[in-house]
């Protein structure tokens, strides 16, 4: 027994030891990774050159906010498979910051990975970088090819400069797609329409072969306008004329034939490029601003925009203080429930606006709305959301961004003020659903559909049965019920009456200059003019309010799990 319990003894001390060495790692581990996060959440400075060029390189699309769940696109990054997109409000701040840096001596914009981008982003780009330009910087932009919406941008620089073998292809603005009123005949579908308006052509494809003379009429005016736009703002920029840059467009073969097939020699030829450099010949170029990096890829003395937006961000950026104005994104199609960033959730943006009435500090609303329109429920929800602000005091002003229409107008609508770039693609006030069914393919194939049910509704949204004639008058009798509301609304906050805004709705699309003109909005301009006026509406001084952005935020485990 003896014996025993000395084994017994001997075994629980290693135990314990054993235990408390467990402690001891668990605590250390623990410390490690605190440790860790905190030294990532202070972080440090990131080393400036004391001249460097700031290089900024869009990826992707760009746009209002980054798409996706922060946490899952941190993962993705990590995995190397995050989607390319570069924040529009990123580049502005960047080039904002260089133009009282010293230490920035010039600013390269390569723009050879850029993707899609609405008219109005591009405009803002353009200002900022006329800004920049105003402290005597120059700007030199480059790319392997140029699409027409980095040409764009490339036309607002002092220098354009393009590879030998790339070049330079404005195909202007179209309204394409594709129809299947056919296809679905001959699959023996039934695409069950119900709409209201004469422009609401999203159900087109599904009931036609071909676009409507409303669609067209509607399309022609807003490309029109856009192209127009383009090649005004480019030549003006470029110091060409408009006649000039549409026989480039409008005779591109014969003006690559003139150039042998030589697309770059073509552009350089037209003005549109300063000279043709390979990719050595730029970097040398480049030395010559800013001096050579031996240490750095590109060899010549560079910071990228992410490392010096968090630089300056660090140091120099505006912090929100005691009295701030309010800066929600509401960017992407509208659906119910909650939903990621870059897509507008009835409940994560309604979460955002009850946060922005709960806080104090915040004294008045921005809402920026990048949007195609979406579920009428979702806008509705957050309609009321911007309701309750305004009745608990505090202001929403509402900026649009490339477009604002059907959905993305119907939350915009109520604001206090809306302001819109003169090429926001805004309106669509309509209405419609679709529901289709396939019955007589079922059919085709040998299989039926019977029952029974207690009411005429039983069944009725099957999609293996056939809509009965009584319940496409109840579908269509409530789209005319949501269209009905819709004009109702705007008619209401817009001061308008019914039938005025009938006229201009019927599922139209405006531009922001046509929507001025039609009352649709208050006036033209950016979100920098919103953020102004909606201050004015509280009595906020310029220089004594700070910029709240009000976003999705990760959870203290998951902000540790990314900065690790």
């Amino acid at each position: 027994m003896k014996k025993r319990n000395l084994l017994v003894r001997v075994l629980s001390g290693i135990w314990s030891g054993v235990d408390s060495f467990r402690k001891i790692l668990h605590l250390l581990l623990l410390l490690f990774v605190f440790g860790i996060f905190v030294g990532a959440l202070s972080g440090t400075t990131p080393m400036l050159p004391e001249r460097a060029a700031l290089t900024i390189k869009p990826v992707g699309v760009i746009v209002e906010e980054l798409v996706g769940d922060p946490f899952d696109r941190a993962i993705a990054e990590l995995l190397d498979e995050a989607q390319p997109q570069t924040v529009l409000q990123d580049i502005v701040d960047a080039l904002d910051y260089a133009s009282e840096d010293d230490r920035i001596g010039a600013v390269h914009i390569e723009l050879s990975a850029l993707g899609a981008a609405g008219l109005p982003k591009l405009q803002r780009i353009a200002r900022a970088i006329e800004d920049f330009r105003e402290s005597g910087k120059p700007v030199i932009a480059s790319a392997d090819f140029m699409t027409q919406q980095g040409y764009f941008i490339a036309a607002h620089a002092d220098e354009v400069y393009l590879h030998p073998q790339g070049g330079v292809l404005l195909q202007g603005y179209g309204r394409f797609r594709s129809y299947f009123s056919d296809a679905i005949e001959k699959l023996k579908l039934d695409w069950n329409i119900f709409k209201v308006g004469t422009y609401k052509s999203a159900v087109e494809p599904f009931e036609r072969m071909d676009m409507s003379e409303a669609d067209r009429q509607a399309s022609l005016n807003l490309i029109d306008q856009l192209w127009g736009t383009y090649l005004e703002d480019v030549a003006d920029a470029r110091a060409l004329s408009v006649a000039g840059m549409e026989e480039y467009t409008d005779k591109y073969t014969d003006v690559v034939a003139a150039a042998e097939g030589d697309l770059a020699q073509a552009a350089k030829d037209y003005n549109l490029v300063d000279e043709l450099l390979t990719r050595t010949q730029l970097r040398e170029l480049l030395i010559g601003y800013v001096g050579t990096d031996e240490d750095s890829e590109v060899n010549y003395s560079s910071i990228g925009l992410g490392e010096y937006l968090a630089h300056e961000d660090m140091l120099n950026g505006e912090q929100p203080g005691e009295e701030n104005i309010g800066i929600i994104i509401a960017s992407g199609v509208i659906q119910s429930g909650p939903q990621p960033p870059g897509t507008i959730g009835a409940d994560s943006t309604a979460s955002l606006l009850r946060r922005a009435r709960d806080d104090e500090s915040v004294k008045a609303v921005v809402l920026r709305v990048d949007s195609p329109g979406g579920s009428a429920f979702a806008s509705d929800v957050i309609a009321n959301e911007i309701a309750a602000l305004q009745e608990a005091g505090k202001p929403v002003v509402v900026s649009m961004s490339s477009v604002a229409a059907s959905g993305g107008y119907w939350i915009s609508a109520g604001a206090d003020r809306i302001f819109a770039s003169p090429m926001t693609i805004t309106g669509s006030i309509g209405i419609f659903g679709m529901l289709p069914t396939y019955q007589r393919a079922a059919a085709y194939l040998g299989i039926a559909n019977d029952g029974v049910g207690s009411t005429p509704l039983s069944g009725q949204l099957r999609p293996d049965r056939e809509l009965t004639d009584d319940t496409k008058r109840l579908v269509q009798l409530v789209i005319e019920e949501g269209y009905d509301d819709f004009i109702g609304r705007v008619a209401t906050y817009r001061g308008m009456d019914k039938d005025e805004v009938d006229v201009v709705g019927q599922g139209r699309v405006w531009t922001g200059t046509d929507a001025l003109g039609h009352g649709l909005v208050d006036e033209l301009g950016g979100l920098d003019d919103a953020i102004g006026f909606a201050a004015e509406l509280v009595d906020l001084p310029e220089g004594e309010y700070g910029r709240k952005p009000i976003a999705t935020e990760l959870s203290p485990t998951e902000q540790m799990i990314v900065c690790l």
